[in-house]
């Protein structure tokens, strides 16, 4: 009985691999692994295809002239990272030439609900550190790495470097005459330091239209929670102050 039972079972096997060859399946697995579900590609003559190529947009975007165009290319363009983030956007707005031009890395969730940069408690302690450097909110251009905040506050180092890139272009176009970086972030993004010089001294940002002193320190919101960092900072404010003496 075990034996008539083997048999049908190799039979039903063999009728079962005939069948798959006739389906033209002859192996299980191939040398590289194939997507099954994705459409087959169009095949198209060399004529079509060559007139296809020719009417193609081009992909690489057009550098913007100016700090008009830049803010429109920031609403507009759908390759920027912060097009995958669910979050409000928050763009920079102010004129060129500014007397400090102001970076954060992103804005925090008091920005998002208020719908401004640097708001709330931790905006009242950038106003004030404005005011001991003559300074107010009304004279400086503040602006972020990026213009949403991600997911947790979390992003890819790709991301950094391009927002690094877009920074440069950035202050290139809106032309201020001192940089005040705020955070780690931001440094690490736009003016690393070897250890060497301080990081909160003053010292040249290079962009492609030149150079601006600029001054890292703390953001606000470490401030908060960490007030004996009020005294470092301040010393790095002071060095925008004897920047500015004539």
């Amino acid at each position: 009985m075990r034996g008539l039972m083997q048999d049908n079972v190799a039979l039903a096997a063999d009728a079962y691999l005939a069948w798959w060859q006739l389906a033209g399946v002859d192996s299980a697995v191939t040398e590289a692994p194939v997507d099954w579900l994705r459409p087959a590609p169009a095949v198209v003559s060399g004529a079509s295809a060559q007139s296809a190529q020719a009417s193609a947009p081009a992909l690489v975007p057009t550098k913007p002239k100016d700090l008009s165009a830049f803010r429109l290319w920031l609403e507009s363009d759908s390759a920027h990272p912060e097009r995958r983030w669910p979050a409000r956007a928050i763009y920079p707005s102010s004129a060129v030439e500014a007397p400090l031009m102001v970076i954060t890395d992103m804005p925090d969730p008091a920005d998002v609900d208020a719908g401004t940069l640097l708001a709330d408690r931790a905006g009242a302690l950038f106003d004030a550190m404005l005011r001991a450097i003559g300074l107010d909110r009304a004279q400086v251009y503040v602006a972020s790495l990026f213009f949403a905040r991600p997911p947790g506050g979390m992003v890819e180092a790709s991301d950094l470097i391009s927002a690094a890139g877009r920074m440069r272009t950035h202050v290139q176009l809106a032309r201020p005459r001192r940089l005040l970086l705020l955070g780690d972030r931001t440094i690490r993004a736009l003016m690393p330091t070897d250890g060497a010089t301080p990081a909160n001294s003053l010292r040249d940002f290079n962009h492609e239209g030149g150079i601006v002193p600029a001054i890292a320190t703390f953001h606000p919101r470490l401030l908060l929670g960490q007030p004996a960092a009020k005294a470092e900072c301040w010393r790095a404010l002071q060095s925008l102050i004897e920047e500015a003496r004539p």
